[in-house]
């Protein structure tokens, strides 16, 4: 039997200690650069984009793939390109963990528009309050401590 799957998944991490060191315009070359390591590993990418100090992903999961072994790839794979490239000076790294969330596709072009909207999103609220109100509408239990 072939696999049969529709994973919507909405990513979010940043930089360790929530720092703003992804800045513009090198912020584009590595958006760019992290949809290349997705469809490397066989995902179909809807939307990147984020802030100095997050970036958010909306792709498809391979039903072959690992979430978690894909979140630490493309890590692994995205500190080098930062530090080879010198794209962001103050990179230190990323933070432990990271937020994933599923969508049905119903929700796909709300979703798209949301994260291609992140600087004017962001201009009425912060980091902090966006992915604490993620977790909330997900209903996912979660620790304050474990947010900043």
């Amino acid at each position: 039997m072939d696999r049969f799957s529709q994973i919507l998944y909405q990513v979010v991490f940043g930089p360790r200690r929530r720092e703003p060191i992804m800045t513009t315009p090198n912020r584009e070359i590595f958006h760019k650069y992290l949809a290349t390591v997705l469809r490397n590993k066989k995902c179909f990418v809807y939307a990147i984009n984020g802030t100095a100090d997050h970036v958010h992903i909306v792709f498809s999961l391979h039903p072959t793939v690992s979430l978690s072994d894909l979140i630490k790839d493309i890590k692994l794979s995205a500190s080098s390109f930062i530090r080879t490239k010198k794209l962001f000076p103050m990179f230190d790294g990323w933070q432990e963990g990271y937020g994933a969330f599923t969508y049905t596709y119903s929700a796909k072009e709300n979703l798209i528009n949301y994260v291609s909207n992140q600087q004017e999103h962001h201009t009425k609220i912060s980091y902090y309050e966006e992915l604490k109100n993620l977790l909330i509408d997900n209903e996912i239990d979660f620790d304050d401590r474990y947010l900043i």
